[in-house]
């Protein structure tokens, strides 16, 4: 039977909290199959929570993607800090009543979604102050064993590509945290309560759970299949539909001819994918109010899709088609890929397919890399 490391700690494991001050790295998603959240279960659990992190839209859930988050507290409950806004990283003084900090959040899978830096600056917070901290592990939604797209280079390393790892990099968090706990040299005393029933090939909705958006514009599964690939259109003139009910399952631009653009991507036969052009207007981010034309996707076989190459056809196709209109956000989408040779391969007319396969000596170092850290 599937388990989260929440599930297990509540389960097999409260004599590890008892007696100690907790401070618990949190958001929305991180709760129990019949959602209840994990401050709630902890609490009812008689666990002494002091404190409460939140990360890139805070404890909440509530704030838009980018918008710094203050701290903030609530009568008679513990403090509450983000650890995104005045600092990345926990300080001295929000450690001080602490004796374990308790980490529990879910992820999507993709090196450039911010949980992954937030849990980087834990560990080195962490480690700083000799604190120890137990990763309540969940599922990679994309499965555990996929490894594609380019490693970041350490020029470009920043808080979309906080380490060198690929866009989709097949590790849960808790792996995610002994890589980098060792890698790089955080020095965190670290445990782990890990998954159980869980196998690297199984995705989020083979598990029977209900999925909880982890951010704003991670509401759908399709959604967050897609986004390894359809996260790079943010570093172009084009909108990957912030501000619709479909983020990162569209794409489009007022300029662009949605019809001519699906004609060409379904032309490529691409796997476990097809494309239909439709006009939406967003609310908000990217041509905020203006009607845009551009194509949805939709996936036809999860299991076959890769996410990474799929956003290069996404790219390659856009700029072939509208060459005048199309332009790069040259530091945001470099920041993404992790360096900046996707984008001149691409203005050099290299093939998508030949891109994603310059990657291979890079996925498979990693793939490498990787085994010692793994727990499933």
């Amino acid at each position: 039977m599937f388990r989260t490391g929440l599930d297990r700690l509540l389960d097999e494991h409260l004599d590890t909290l008892r007696g100690r001050r907790i401070g618990l790295v949190t958001h929305p998603a991180a709760v129990l199959a019949d959602l209840t959240h994990a401050v709630d279960a902890l609490g009812a659990a008689g666990a002494q929570l002091t404190a409460l992190f939140g990360p890139e839209h805070g404890l909440r859930g509530a704030a838009a993607e980018g918008m710094p988050v203050s701290h903030t507290a609530e009568q008679g409950g513990p403090a509450i800090y983000s650890l995104y806004g005045e600092t990345a990283e926990p300080t001295p003084l929000m450690l001080e009543h602490i004796d374990l900090l308790l980490f529990d959040m879910q992820d999507v899978g993709a090196r450039y979604y911010t949980y992954l830096s937030t849990l980087f600056y834990l560990l080195r917070a962490a480690g700083r102050a000799r604190l120890p901290v137990l990763i309540l592990d969940r599922p990679n939604p994309l499965g555990g064993l996929a490894i594609e797209g380019p490693l970041v280079d350490s020029a470009y390393e920043s808080f979309v590509g906080i380490a060198p790892l690929p866009i989709r990099h097949g590790l849960t968090l808790a792996e995610a945290a002994r890589w980098l706990n060792t890698t790089r040299k955080l020095q965190a005393d670290l445990e782990i309560i890990p998954l159980a029933g869980w196998r690297r090939g199984s995705l989020f909705a083979e598990l029977g759970r209900s999925w909880v958006p982890t951010s704003p514009a991670m509401a759908h599964l399709d959604a967050v299949a897609l986004y390894p690939g359809t996260c790079l259109i943010e570093g172009m003139n084009m909108s990957v539909g912030r501000g619709t009910a479909l983020p990162f399952e569209l794409y489009g631009a007022p300029w662009l001819d949605g019809d001519a653009l699906a004609r060409r991507l379904n032309a490529r036969d691409l796997p476990g994918v097809r494309f239909r052009s439709l006009r939406f207007t967003p609310a908000g981010n990217r041509y905020a109010g203006q009607e845009c034309a551009g194509v949805q996707l939709h996936i036809t076989m999860h299991n076959a899709i890769t996410p990474v190459a799929l956003g290069l056809e996404l790219v390659v196709a856009a700029r072939k088609q509208h060459p005048e209109e199309f332009a790069w956000d040259t530091e945001h989408f470099d920041r993404l890929a992790g360096s900046g040779d996707i984008r001149a391969a691409i203005e050099a007319n290299i093939t998508p397919s030949e891109i994603a396969a310059s990657w291979r000596p890079a996925e498979e170092q990693f793939r490498q890399e990787r085994a010692e850290f793994l727990l499933y």
